[in-house]
């Protein structure tokens, strides 16, 4: 659905620089705890201005299913984003919405992964695209740190699972590293591209955009 995403657009200003850069996609935050938090009535004003091919994803943290909808609905946007701790089960109660399911990859691997999105095919709601971020005690993401991308780049999304997002601690400066290395459909950033939490850095942005670009034109050839 996109390859390119910049995360956590708290303005419209922000929103632009955005989409001027030529990104694919924005997040919007909807996470109480998080500093890129923005408020529905700002994410309408938000997703307003942006072009239309812009993909527009709602990011939850364990937020009530109901909840997730009535705000998804009401902004019409193309991606929820779980980045929770979120059971397969509650996929499905998201009545066939196509959703990002973010997972910290820790210490046991892609195991875990694994066997979620096989338990979500089970219950026919396999999210649209799986995301990788690294693990942080107390974190539910914005770390700034990678993940291992050695084990990253094993995720089998030829076998038959949704399609891979890279995210966590990418940089204007790794993310071209990041591609080459673990070869995924997509990449996610936040704070690598910030001047402060929810501030974009348009520069970064555009310069974070050109290296992503570059990177997976170069690992078609």
């Amino acid at each position: 659905m996109f390859k390119i995403k910049i995360c956590g657009i708290t303005s419209v200003q922000d929103a632009l620089a955005v989409a001027d850069a030529g990104a694919d996609a924005i997040g919007l935050n909807f996470y109480a705890k998080s500093p890129r938090r923005v408020d529905p009535a700002a994410a309408a004003s938000i997703t307003a201005a942006l072009p239309q091919r812009i993909v527009k994803v709602a990011l939850f943290v364990n937020a009530e299913a109901a909840e997730v909808c009535r705000v998804s609905d009401q902004l019409a946007v193309d991606l929820i984003q779980l980045h929770g701790d979120e059971p397969p089960q509650y996929l499905a109660e998201l009545g066939g919405r196509p959703t990002l399911r973010a997972f910290r990859l820790g210490a046991d691997g892609l195991g875990p992964i694994i066997e979620y999105l096989d338990r979500c095919r089970q219950l026919g709601c396999l999210p649209r695209m799986t995301l990788i971020d690294s693990q942080v005690p107390g974190k539910y993401g914005g770390s700034g740190r990678p993940p291992d991308w050695g084990m990253a780049k094993q995720y089998p999304g030829a076998q038959g699972c949704p399609p891979l997002v890279l995210a966590g601690g990418l940089t204007p400066q790794n993310v071209a590293e990041a591609i080459g290395t673990v070869h995924p459909a997509a990449v996610d950033t936040a704070s690598g591209v910030e001047s402060a939490p929810g501030i974009k850095d348009p520069a970064a942005v555009e310069a974070f955009v050109r290296a992503a670009r570059d990177a997976f034109s170069a690992s078609k050839s």
